[in-house]
């Protein structure tokens, strides 16, 4: 009796792990997608005035272009859907800067608008723990934060 009531422990115990083996999984990020109105504008923004680089579209489909956001992320730019988009500034892209005031010249020079959190024009926020930080949107209305690097 003994042996049989320990082999169904063993049973018991040994399936619940299994079982747990089977639904745990981790999660890591691959790649963002913005749905966009004119694909070569949208690409021309990214990698000529935030200097990002266009990769290979592994999909090979028409309408859509992959744009690399460092450490193997990606920002997929989709033109082929035209249902509208609701956008706000929670809905946002962030990056940070190491030349965070060489950026912010490249976007006065290219008079493109920036501001802090609640939207006061042209003015930098800086957060309690003295990182810059700014607000401002790509050619489809889509918000970009860009953030100073850690001091």
């Amino acid at each position: 009796m003994k042996k049989i009531l320990f082999s169904l422990l063993i049973f018991v115990f040994t399936g619940s792990i299994w079982a747990q083996d089977q639904n745990s999984f981790s999660l890591t990020m691959d790649h963002t997608a913005l749905s966009v109105k004119d694909l070569d504008r949208s690409v021309d923004f990214y990698t000529n005035v935030l200097k990002l680089k266009e990769i290979t579209n592994l999909t090979r489909k028409e309408g859509i272009r992959w744009i690399s956001l460092g450490d193997g992320k990606e920002l997929h730019l989709v033109s082929t859907i035209k249902d509208p988009v609701t956008i706000n500034r929670a809905v946002h892209l962030a990056f940070k800067a190491v030349n965070f005031d060489g950026l912010v010249k490249v976007l006065e020079n290219l008079k493109i608008t920036y501001s802090d959190w609640p939207g006061t024009l042209h003015k930098i926020n800086v957060r309690a723990d003295g990182i810059k930080q700014i607000y401002f949107q790509d050619p489809d209305g889509y918000w970009i934060e860009v953030n100073s690097v850690e001091k």
